[in-house]
């Protein structure tokens, strides 16, 4: 009797037990469980925490990228027009019916320095509107072995032309060209400009025969 009564007591002891023990299995499975999403959570946030503070950067690294790239597009189609122009000025059409150099200005002749200077530039932003051109040349007239000079489109600094070491025989004439950069990408914060505003300068001398 005590033997059938300690044998069912252990019969349901193990039983108790094995209970206990699956239900215990399963807390600790579902304790994972809810740690598993609350660190799923938590690294979720982080990275868009994390997101979110380098996106903004990124973009403004983009953008500064892009601009730096357009400055160096702006630098060499300034120097080539200046040559350009400049050669442009002591040669000219160089053909049997031209009878005298050409014109420095103005902007709205096409065939004048000044519109050459600027046509060269028309794949920059508002290079029409932003460009001055300034032409020191034989046909504007000479003073004292020097070229006067003429300047043309928005107002700017004036530049003066040295005298040829061989003058009279020889005189310099010179083309300067001014181009006010806008940047493909203006970047500003709360209206404050993040690009100071850039002028670019070049200017070519070149001796015409007198």
């Amino acid at each position: 009797m005590v033997s059938m009564v300690y044998g069912v007591a252990r019969k349901t002891g193990a039983a108790d037990i094995s209970v206990n023990g699956a239900e215990g299995m399963e807390g600790r499975t579902e304790m994972r469980a809810k740690r598993g999403r609350l660190s799923f959570r938590r690294d979720a946030g982080q990275s868009l925490l994390e997101t979110a503070i380098f996106l903004p950067i990124l973009i403004l690294l983009v953008a500064y990228a892009v601009d730096f790239g357009y400055f160096f597009i702006v630098a060499a189609n300034l120097t080539s027009s200046a040559r350009t122009a400049a050669e442009y000025s002591i040669q000219g059409f160089v053909s049997p019916a031209q009878s005298a150099l050409p014109a420095a200005g103005p902007i709205a002749t096409n065939t004048s320095v000044a519109a050459l200077a600027v046509g060269d530039l028309g794949s920059l932003a508002g290079s029409s509107s932003t460009t001055t051109v300034q032409v020191c040349s034989k046909s504007v007239g000479v003073t004292g072995n020097v070229t006067n000079c003429a300047s043309y489109g928005p107002s700017g600094a004036a530049y003066t032309p040295a005298a040829d070491p061989e003058a009279p025989t020889f005189l310099l004439n010179r083309v300067d060209v001014t181009y006010t950069v806008q940047p493909p990408i203006p970047l500003s914060f709360f209206s404050f400009s993040l690009l100071p505003t850039m002028k670019f300068h070049r200017q070519v001398s070149m001796r015409v025969l007198d």
